[in-house]
């Protein structure tokens, strides 16, 4: 009797193929599991931030207060004061009807007084030099809420997105634990390093947005409202928070690029010859995203697409890099059969 083929050990044959096989029944049990669990973090973080979201809105108003004043030369910034109590921040320009009521000082205070007028006693402007007053620095913008369901849609929004963020590591974990299994021991050990590597991306694009770009954006936008000849002293609640929210998740995201790209060459799906291909695909991509997650005027649309696209550089020089250290081993190995042979 011939012998049969010896049957490669299941501990083995799923040491390579990733696993054992699942019907598909299976697997669609496995994958209702994962949106239950990731459904379940998501909305345990999205309450948690709903309930602690007046801090979040502290942090997210946090690059308001850092970003650099720059009005124009003939604009004058009035502050309006009934006591101790300063109710708003005007900016004035020489053609405005308020201008001749405050002179002709850079900064200016402008003071509800008690005054007497004959032997009655009013209360009065009263306009000072405000040229050594110590100020805050960053933009005096007011948030404010200007319909009744825009507080709960602030709440909603930032419940959705802090919520996200929070939940982002369980999340990937139950996807990881779904997808993993049906991976090859060579594509997990890529791929758990890409994950060990993505965390710090992402965090480093928020930070560069946070503490970079955001507010290089909101001075663009003051300047060119004033240009236009806007008022920009009042932000609705609503659409500043979406503003940053969408900004920071979009460059924490477009700072993941070189963890996606890198894994897929180490895979096998791409290589140096496809990416070096698609850098004027990725040229228009950067700038594209540029324009939609940022203030439509160029100074931050350029700050926010090169980044990527020089993230996207790297990838391929890197991709280059282990193509050159690959072939480089296998000339190596085929000299040494040789000399063996020989």
């Amino acid at each position: 009797m011939a012998d049969e083929p010896v049957a490669e050990p299941l501990d083995e044959q799923a040491e390579e193929e990733g696993g054992p096989i699942k019907s598909f029944l299976e697997h669609l049990e496995d994958l209702r599991w994962v949106l239950i669990k990731g459904g379940v973090a998501a909305g345990v973080a999205m309450i948690a931030c709903l309930l602690g979201g007046n801090y979040v809105i502290r942090v997210l108003e946090w690059p308001l207060r850092q970003a650099p004043v720059r009005h124009s030369t003939r604009m004058q910034t009035v502050r309006v004061l009934m006591g101790t109590n300063q109710l708003s921040v005007l900016h004035l320009t020489p053609d405005d009807p308020l201008a001749p009521l405050v002179g002709t000082n850079r900064y200016v205070r402008l003071e509800l007084v008690p005054t007497l007028d004959g032997t009655n006693q009013v209360m009065a402007w009263r306009a000072q030099d405000d040229s050594e007053t110590p100020r805050e620095r960053g933009l005096s913008i007011e948030i404010i809420n200007l319909s009744p369901a825009g507080s709960f849609i602030v709440a909603t929004k930032v419940a959705f997105y802090g919520g996200l963020v929070l939940a982002a590591p369980f999340i990937f974990y139950f996807v990881a634990s779904f997808v993993f299994p049906a991976l090859k021991m060579r594509e997990k050990k890529y791929i758990y390093r890409g994950l060990a590597f993505s965390a710090g991306l992402f965090l480093t694009g928020v930070c560069f947005c946070y503490f970079v770009l955001l507010p290089v954006a909101l001075t663009a936008s003051v300047q060119y409202a004033e240009w236009l000849g806007f008022s920009a002293t009042q932000w609705r609640a609503e659409d500043y928070v979406g503003f940053v929210c969408k900004f920071l998740l979009g460059m924490g995201l477009g700072f993941e690029l070189p963890v996606v790209v890198l894994t897929l060459v180490k895979i096998g799906v791409l290589n140096y010859r496809i990416l070096a291909a698609g850098r004027r695909y990725v040229i228009v991509i950067s700038a594209v995203l540029g324009a939609i997650l940022t203030t439509p005027e160029i100074i931050t649309q350029i700050l926010m697409a090169v980044p990527l696209y020089m993230l996207y550089e790297i990838c391929v020089w890197v991709a280059w890099y282990w193509e050159r250290q690959e072939k480089k081993r296998e000339a190596a190995a085929s000299a040494g059969d040789a000399v063996a042979g020989t």
